[in-house]
């Protein structure tokens, strides 16, 4: 356990000071930039506060740099190769979704949005069947009421500053949004689909914002994909998404989040959740890992109020030479906060896996009960996990506990299964997926549930 004070819960490790020069600033990333700008340009959006948003977002990545090896944040994860691909920001508008099939989520047909590319596809979309009291509309559409009041809360969540998040700003043209009103009850799910066509070189900056009111309980399953319902094999090719969700659960509201993704083996997928809980709230997020061939989700709870409650489930699967890399930060800001993470990965071949969980408990945390856990389960011997659980502490009367471990399949459990009549494949499948059903199991939505266990077993 480490014991430490931190002046932010978040870490900014790739922003350098703004006082460097023209000198210090990163060629590749200002020309991605500059095309993400030219592109907004032609959208002509003449909603004022919405510009300012990108003009700062354009101002902090103007003083950032592509992270490296070097940075502590980014030490197991190398963007190296991203310098050498010439990223098609046009790409995403326009894109046919190549007759996609959306059916999957029956629970959700009529509470469904959907984005080609990062931008509203009306035609796949269908909100129907939700109550009074729920929006769930693209910025574009948003009734005015809604319009007027999400400048509270659009880009307003700790750790805007961070790169990603701010290129993700810095090309904002349309948002998924999810608002709540007090004390609505949502019984339906909300699916919330981010499709990419998989464009050669192209480049997609999903965002989604979700306002929970006090009182108010909604579940959301938030999708990055790129092959649903696709017929036949299709070339892979190399595309980048950045997406950006902000979640605000207000005083005694509850937010279940089912986190998907299942990018191209070629792609590359960074995502940030950001999460801010006022006091008696309950936030659960399961995210779930198969795609892409470098993913990076870097999960952040912020506590605003006391008595929190806040549940983190993961789930890797990757193989050939994937990298997975989850970054999650939990700010206890406040006395009698409840976050209990568990953390699994599943690699085989080449892949490699990368687990950094923090959780901080500064001195006005008093009575935190906090347990972390991260589960890895290596399926070769080139498979590659590193693992860091942290605690950071300076609260004097808390619960807080965390842990990490490696194994592999023991053989033994194997040889007990062949003598029940079960050959050694068909043992392997079902102890890997005994080993994934703890976290999948806790997914409140049964076609969730179903459809990942069959990506498991493959």
């Amino acid at each position: 356990m480490s014991i430490l004070v931190s002046p932010s819960p978040f870490p900014n490790s790739h922003s350098i000071d703004l006082a460097s020069t023209m000198l210090d600033r990163d060629a590749y990333l200002i020309d991605l930039l500059n095309q993400i700008v030219r592109d907004v340009e032609t959208r002509h959006d003449d909603i004022s506060w919405l510009q300012e948003l990108r003009e700062r977002a354009v101002f902090w990545v103007r003083q950032s740099i592509l992270p490296t090896t070097r940075d502590e944040e980014w030490r197991f994860t190398d963007l190296s190769f991203l310098r050498k691909i010439q990223f098609n920001v046009e790409m995403r508008h326009g894109a046919s979704h190549n007759g996609a099939s959306l059916d999957s989520l029956p629970e959700a047909a009529t509470s469904r949005l959907v984005f080609v590319n990062g931008v509203y596809a009306s035609e796949l979309s269908s909100v129907a069947g939700l109550p009074d009291g729920v929006v769930v509309s693209n910025l574009t559409d948003l009734p005015a009421t809604c319009s007027q009041r999400i400048q509270e809360y659009l880009a307003q969540t700790e750790g805007a500053h961070e790169l990603f998040t701010a290129l993700n700003t810095s090309g904002m043209v349309d948002v998924a949004v999810v608002w709540v009103s007090k004390n609505v009850v949502v019984e339906t799910p909300i699916h919330l689909v981010f499709l990419a066509t998989g464009e050669k070189s192209g480049i997609s900056l999903p965002r989604c914002l979700v306002v929970a009111e006090t009182g108010s309980s909604v579940t959301l399953v938030e999708e990055y994909t790129n092959r649903r319902g696709a017929e036949g094999a299709e070339e892979e090719r190399v595309y980048f998404t950045n997406a950006v969700t902000e979640i605000w659960v207000g005083e005694n509201a509850r937010v279940n989040h089912t986190r998907i993704e299942t990018e191209s083996a070629e792609a590359v997928h960074i995502g940030k959740t950001a999460v801010s809980q006022a006091r008696y709230s309950w936030y659960s997020c399961h995210a779930v890992t198969f795609g892409g061939k470098l993913s990076r989700h870097n999960l952040e709870i912020l506590q605003t109020g006391e008595q929190t409650e806040t549940v983190l489930n993961g789930l890797t699967m990757i193989g050939g030479e994937q990298l997975a890399d989850t970054h999650s930060a939990i700010a206890l800001n406040y006395p009698h906060g409840t976050s209990k993470q568990l953390h699994k990965c599943i690699l085989s071949d080449r892949a490699h896996g990368v687990f950094n969980g923090k959780v901080f408990v500064p001195k006005p945390a008093q009575l935190t009960d906090a347990a972390q856990l991260n589960q890895n389960l290596l399926l070769s011997s080139k498979a590659r996990i590193d693992t860091k659980p942290q605690l950071e502490i300076t609260a004097d009367n808390v619960k807080c506990a965390h842990g990490a471990t490696v194994s592999q399949l023991e053989d033994d459990e194997i040889f007990y299964l062949q003598s029940r009549g079960i050959d050694a494949n068909d043992s392997r499948n079902l102890l890997v997926n005994a080993f994934a059903a703890e976290v999948i199991n806790q997914i409140p939505i049964p076609s969730v549930r179903q459809y990942l266990m069959q990506m498991v077993s493959g």
